[in-house]
C-alpha cells in the first residue's frame, strides 16, 4: 500500500468533538451525535466527512499508546466559520504535506491499515510524522459497516 503525497491547503471545518483515547474509543457515539445534525451546518463545500484527530502539541509520538488523550472530530468542510450551529465547534486545518492512503473495508478492519502505515511504511519512508492533525476523509455515501467502503487516511509528514 503506497500513498500519494499531497500538499494540503487550509480548510475550515465545522462539527462536533470529544476528548478520547484509543482505549476508550467512543468514536461511534460521536458520529451518532453528529450525523443527525449535519444538515444544520450552512456553507458546506463538499458532501464528504472528516474524522480528525488532534494530538497534544507536547506529544512525542514515540510515547504514543492507547491511553494518550486526544481530540477527535466529526466534521464537514465549510467555506467560512461565520455560522456555527449551537452545540458544534469550528476547527481550521492549516494544511501542509500529507501522505494519503486508501483504506478499503469496513471500519473494524482499520487497525490493519493503521499498523501498515505506522509500523511498516513510515519507518521505511524517509519521512517523519509532523505535529499536525491526522484525519480521514469519507465520501457522502460512506458506510462504516460496508466491506467495500473506502476512506482516505491523511498522515502529516515532514
Amino acid at each position: 500500500m503506497e500513498p500519494r503525497i499531497e500538499q494540503l491547503s487550509k480548510k475550515y471545518l465545522v462539527g462536533m468533538r470529544i476528548e478520547t483515547s484509543l482505549a476508550k474509543d467512543d468514536t461511534a457515539e460521536l458520529w451518532k451525535a453528529f450525523m443527525p445534525r449535519r444538515n444544520e451546518i450552512p456553507n458546506k463545500l463538499s458532501p464528504g466527512y472528516y474524522s480528525v484527530q488532534v494530538f497534544p502539541k507536547s506529544l512525542d509520538f514515540k510515547d504514543f499508546n492507547e491511553h494518550v488523550l486526544f481530540e477527535r472530530w466529526a466534521a464537514i468542510e465549510v467555506s467560512d466559520l461565520n455560522a456555527v450551529p449551537g452545540g458544534m465547534d469550528s476547527h481550521t486545518l492549516h494544511g501542509g504535506k500529507y501522505a494519503v492512503f486508501i483504506h478499503k473495508g469496513a471500519a473494524h478492519t482499520f487497525p490493519k491499515t493503521y499498523q501498515h502505515i505506522y509500523g511498516v511504511w513510515l519507518p521505511k519512508s524517509g519521512f517523519e510524522l509532523d505535529q499536525r492533525e491526522h484525519f480521514e476523509f469519507m465520501g457522502a455515501d460512506y458506510r462504516p459497516d460496508d466491506d467495500n467502503a473506502e476512506e482516505e487516511v491523511w498522515v502529516p509528514i515532514k
